[in-house]
């Protein structure tokens, strides 16, 4: 009986962070190839060698028309933006009941176990306890590709709002406004005389005008 707990506890863990497993998995291969890519282009030229042929032209501050867009702003208050994650949000809020009323389901099976210890045989008793165990790994199986899968269908469409709709905004705002450079705002400094700078409004609004939501592709296993 002693391998009975542990599974459970696992299960409850999971309420807490199977939703966002994915990004976490995802984050942590993109170190690592990042790592092993740098690591891989070691022993290459000097830094010497490597700019020998880069000019010596640069912009100067009067030739510059710079602009600042707040990426984070963008995410919560373009109109597509917000209605993408709610999309994701359903499906997230979704799996998360299915998990409550499955784990309700274990864990009224556990109890059986317990109460039939002493009448079952022990091979019997274990059969049942290997039995509950595989049922609550395929539990957390199923949940983390649908997790995933939630993940993706979500990242696909951000991409596509990204590559067809806010890039375009971005590009034709650059161009009307003839601006030499634009940074995202939330590494800037800004000061209080930097008039016209921050253009995240204008972006929002030009977005919310083009697009105003994208389905997601329905999640595997929804």
């Amino acid at each position: 009986m002693a391998n009975k707990t542990p599974a459970n506890g696992a299960v409850k863990k999971y309420v807490k962070t199977g939703i966002i497993a994915a990004i976490v998995v995802v984050v942590a291969a993109l170190g690592i190839w990042v790592i092993s890519a740098v690591r891989g282009n070691s022993g290459g030229a000097s830094v010497e060698e490597a700019i020998e042929t880069v000019s010596t032209d640069a912009a100067t501050g009067a030739e510059l028309r710079m602009a600042v867009i707040r990426m984070d702003a963008i995410q919560t208050q373009a109109d597509v933006l917000k209605d993408l994650t709610a999309q994701r949000q359903k499906y997230e809020n979704e799996l998360r009941d299915e998990l409550e009323s499955r784990q309700k389901e274990l864990e009224s099976e556990k109890a059986e176990i317990e109460k039939s210890q002493d009448v079952l045989s022990r091979d019997a008793l274990q059969r049942r306890i290997v039995d509950y165990q595989n049922r609550v790994n395929e539990l957390q199986r199923d949940l983390t590709e649908r997790a995933q899968s939630i993940e993706i269908s979500f990242q696909n469409a951000l991409n596509k709002i990204q590559k067809e709709h806010l890039d375009p905004v971005i590009e034709g705002i650059i161009a009307k406004k003839n601006l030499s450079l634009v940074i995202d705002g939330r590494f800037a400094r800004i000061g209080s005389n930097a008039e016209n700078l921050d253009i995240t409004e204008e972006v929002i609004s030009a977005l919310n005008k083009k697009v105003s939501n994208i389905k997601m592709d329905t999640p595997q296993g929804f």
